[in-house]
């Protein structure tokens, strides 16, 4: 039997407001200028620049919060300051968010200039400009361009000659077989870049030390060839005592032997790859010491100053003093007070992010002082989260937003802000330092090692407890892994 029944519940819920800031907190610089422009072009009751009256206003800050005085929501019905002139459609009628574009060039035939288009061809466009003369039929040539399609970003077949015949069959209805395939993918095999086209790294190695022994082939490279062809396991994990006794060569043979291969490309179309994508940093924050002092700032670069448009004001307030308004006036009224609504809530929201910005990252460089006067790592003090929380009195989950995305310019270099967090360890003395010191001692004593016969985790632990550093074997451990350093036995090298 369905029981009916009425329940009190207390819910927090963020209001579009707060989820407005929550958004434009996350983004970086580069992304905030965009999101700024797009409200700019959607939102005609938003502006860039200051008023007329804020012209002489010297003040450096970034963007000018102006709310108008009055609150649009109010109006003297009797202000005869509107100009009863102003045809209002003018707003209404803007879908484009009151920008209109153009597509008619007005300036002078001097000020046209013509920018050259930058031609390229691709990666796999070249593989299948110098197969063409090598293929001897139509299907072969559906087969090159089905296996050079197949091929990853760094050159490698990954997809089994059987699933290729599969695909074949379902995309171009082509019936062919592994054999065939293997027959194109052979010539695929002596186009350049070496090793294009290989369906393991030992292939790749091999294809690219045959090619060369075409030209100048060697004892190194016969003893190269043979390493890579029976002895890959071998040689990738670094036994290099076990080569030498299956080889029966000596120690210097072997690392002529070694040293050719690492010259070899693992990723053959690694260089040539069109779909690599370049990320530039552009920091959020400036820190400056001047006189010992630390400056902080925002990078605000090409952001526009915001403010609300005091035209829509204006228009609204004449929409207001219409006597018996019929149902179009009070669509335009809800339109203009929508616009204005969303124009005052992201100006409000941008003033909130820079003040959160501004204060969370003069309370990380109040926190680590020393280190952004001295720029020494072994400086910086454990800090977590938050203890910057703390400090400021906001919540955890805001902090975070900030730190995972943003960049900070100093006078020794750029940082992301999780640079700055680190867990704290305990000396012996008692003191608490930071993890990033002891990480500076392990990649100082990984450096100055015997390449010979490397530093095991257990005496990396050692060298850190003479320093005072009780730390097992495993943190050491994982502390090499986070610097991505691999354990001793893939650091020994032939000297």
């Amino acid at each position: 039997m369905l029981k009916q029944s009425l329940n009190q519940k207390l819910l927090q819920k963020l209001s579009p407001q707060q989820i407005q800031f929550i958004k434009l907190l996350e983004l970086t610089t580069l992304n905030f200028e965009e999101k700024v422009e797009e409200e700019l072009m959607e939102n005609p009751a938003l502006e860039s620049g200051k008023d007329e009256g804020d012209l002489s206003n010297d003040s450096d800050d970034s963007f000018d919060y102006d709310d108008g005085g009055d609150d649009y929501d109010s109006y003297d019905k009797n202000d005869d300051a509107f100009d009863s002139d102003l045809d209002v459609s003018d707003y209404l009628g803007d879908d484009d968010g009151g920008i209109r574009l153009n597509d008619q060039y007005s300036g002078s035939d001097e000020e046209k200039e013509f920018i050259p288009i930058n031609s390229t061809v691709s990666f796999r466009e070249n593989l299948k400009d110098q197969l063409a003369s090598a293929l001897n039929s139509d299907q072969e040539e559906i087969i090159a361009d089905q296996i050079i399609g197949t091929l990853d970003d760094d050159g490698y077949l990954r997809r089994p000659l059987r699933s290729i015949v599969n695909d074949l069959l379902f995309s171009s209805n082509v019936r062919t077989s592994e054999e065939e395939l293997e027959s194109v993918l052979k010539k695929i095999h002596q186009l350049d870049p070496p090793g294009v086209g290989a369906r393991s790294l030992q292939e790749c190695l091999l294809l690219q030390i045959r090619r060369k022994a075409k030209t100048k082939n060697t004892p190194i490279t016969k003893l190269a060839e043979l390493i890579i062809e029976k002895y890959m396991e071998d040689f990738s994990k670094k036994h290099y005592a076990r080569l030498i006794k299956k080889l029966d060569v000596n120690e210097q043979y072997l690392k002529e032997a070694i040293t050719f291969i690492a010259k070899l490309n693992p990723k053959p179309a690694g260089s040539a790859n069109d779909n690599v994508k370049t990320d530039y940093i552009i920091p959020d924050f400036v820190v400056k010491e001047v006189y010992g002092e630390l400056e902080v700032s925002l990078n605000n670069r090409n952001t526009p100053e915001l403010r609300v448009s005091p035209s829509y004001r204006e228009t609204l307030k004449g929409y207001e003093q219409a006597k018996n308004p019929d149902k179009s006036v009070k669509d335009a009224v809800q339109f203009i007070k929508q616009k204005l609504d969303s124009a005052k809530w992201f100006v409000d929201s941008v003033k909130q992010r820079q003040n959160t910005l501004l204060m969370t990252m003069q309370a990380i460089v109040n926190f680590q002082k020393e280190y952004f006067l001295s720029g020494d790592e072994t400086t910086l003090r454990p800090m977590i989260l938050k203890d910057i929380a703390d400090r400021i009195h906001m919540d955890v989950s805001t902090i975070s937003r900030v730190a995972s995305s943003k960049y900070v310019e100093t006078d020794f270099g750029i940082f992301r802000l999780k640079h700055f967090f680190s867990e704290g360890i305990v000396t012996e003395s008692g003191e608490e330092v930071s993890n990033k010191e002891v990480k500076k001692i392990l990649s100082d004593a990984i450096d100055g090692e015997d390449k010979r016969k490397p530093l095991t985790d257990g005496k990396l632990m050692d060298i850190l407890k003479e320093k005072g550093y009780n730390i097992a074997r495993r943190t050491v451990a994982k502390y090499r892994e986070q610097m991505q350093i691999p354990v001793a036995r893939l650091r020994k090298e032939l000297q």
